[in-house]
């Protein structure tokens, strides 16, 4: 069975290793820097399977040697933002945390793929590719495929419609200034803007956007667990599986949609091989427009944990 490695054993962490393990994906390893934590979250998850029938493993540890020969790793680790934490705060120490977990997990699995999911997502996706050395295709952040999850969702609720039915496109940067792209956002093949009033689908576009602050004020304490663990498992399985998923994540675009030496969400093809393939499609140009200052956003913020690195 293929093996995936979890750095961080937190609550997205945990969860993606329990969708992992429920559709036999693959051996799971968790690993935090509390061990116990990893070991009795997996001790928990590995009872689970034993009721539900599973053939897949989950290990907890604190060691990082137990993650080598990893097909996928994926970090998970980091902390979030507290009281009296400046946003430069936040970025060094997640820079930090990511830096050590891509330094150490590369050693012994320098063949792996890596799905980057620690805040901020396409500046830490962009640093775990500058640490690792890997080719700019098997690195990949997760955050496009729980945007595009969410716009699919507040496209089901307001047409009281399957959300099965439901296609949806969010390109840009993993924040305010994510790009949906109604156009290509379908109910069964048909587009949303064909489908809602221009105010009903900008209104969507905006909860979208304050899509994982809507669920950090309505929990009051913590944030989105379900949804980002349930990405990152279909993620490993279009890769695991080679099912070449068009799945929308952040990557570097090698050039493409005109954008360079930055990571930020554009549609790839996602099979064995990682982010095989930059999918390039036509945008208007407002979109283009929106898509630049996205990308000038994650690119000002590489700078700066540059400097906060140096």
């Amino acid at each position: 069975m293929a093996k995936v490695s979890i750095v961080g054993a937190g609550a997205v962490g945990a969860t993606a290793a329990q969708y992992i393990t429920q559709r036999s994906l693959a051996d799971v390893v968790l690993i935090d820097i509390i061990p116990d934590t990893a070991r009795g979250k997996s001790l928990d998850l590995q009872q689970a399977s034993a009721l539900l029938g599973e053939s897949a493993t989950v290990c907890g540890t604190g060691d990082y040697a137990l993650t080598a020969d990893s097909d996928i790793i994926v970090i998970t680790a980091g902390v979030p933002r507290k009281p009296g934490m400046s946003r430069d705060d936040l970025l060094k120490i997640n820079a930090q945390i990511v830096k050590e977990a891509s330094a150490k997990t590369i050693q012994g699995s320098p063949r792996a793929i890596y799905i980057v999911v620690t805040n901020p997502l396409d500046v830490m996706t962009f640093l775990c590719w500058q640490t690792t050395g890997l080719p700019t295709q098997r690195v990949i952040g997760m955050a496009g495929v729980l945007d595009s999850a969410r716009f699919q969702t507040f496209i089901a609720e307001e047409m009281n419609v399957s959300s099965a039915d439901v296609r949806a496109m969010v390109l840009g940067g993993h924040g305010d200034l994510m790009v949906p792209i109604p156009r290509y956002s379908t109910v069964n093949g048909i587009p949303v803007t064909e489908l809602l009033p221009h105010d009903r689908v900008e209104a969507l576009c905006a909860r979208t956007r304050d899509g994982g602050a809507e669920i950090v004020g309505l929990l009051k304490s913590g944030s989105a667990y379900y949804a980002p663990g349930a990405s990152v498992a279909l993620m490993v399985q279009s890769i695991l599986l080679d099912e070449r998923r068009l799945l929308p994540c952040s990557v570097n675009p090698r050039g493409a949609y005109g954008l360079k030496d930055v990571c930020i969400g554009l549609p790839v093809i996602l099979g064995r091989q990682g982010a095989e393939q930059v999918v390039s499609v036509k945008l208007k140009r407002v979109e283009k427009r929106a898509l630049a200052e996205s990308a000038k956003a994650v690119l000002g913020a590489i700078g700066q944990m540059k400097q906060l690195l140096s």
